[in-house]
């Protein structure tokens, strides 16, 4: 019988345990942040990423189980492995980000919404854009 194949993928990190009431705390917050984090992934410009890593975050210091699914996960995993490895964002990510951001800024520019938020919201993109596009890949 063959040797079974080493795991792919590298162990979440371990982190050391918390309080209960805090640890229920953070368990609520990684659901939330999980729950509109798969909202984003539908609806343009509500961020995955984001809430994917507060998810992962939250997730890693009150479920170690939640944690393991999540870094195991074909599609948030790599968000959180990329992340966990010197804070990398995947080129894909990033165009898309941008894509999405610039779709908003549109939106803002030829909407009814006052000048001041328009020109504002785009400034904070920029910026966020900024340093998105700082991070490693």
């Amino acid at each position: 019988m063959p040797a079974p194949l080493p795991d792919p993928l590298p162990p979440p990190p371990v982190h050391a345990p918390l309080p209960t009431p805090v640890r229920w705390l953070l368990l609520v917050f990684a659901g939330l942040s999980l729950a509109l984090g798969i909202v984003g992934i539908f609806v343009p410009g509500l961020p995955t990423t984001v809430f994917v890593l507060m998810a992962g975050w939250a997730a890693a210091r009150s479920s170690p189980r939640l944690y393991a699914w999540l870094w195991r996960h074909p599609l948030f995993g790599s968000i959180l492995r990329n992340w966990t490895d010197g804070g990398r964002v995947s080129r894909r990510a990033k165009w898309s980000a941008t894509a999405m951001m610039g779709v908003c800024g549109a939106v803002l520019a030829i909407s009814s919404a006052p000048r001041w938020v328009a020109i504002g919201a785009s400034a904070c993109m920029a910026g966020v854009l900024v340093w998105l596009w700082r991070r490693p890949e």
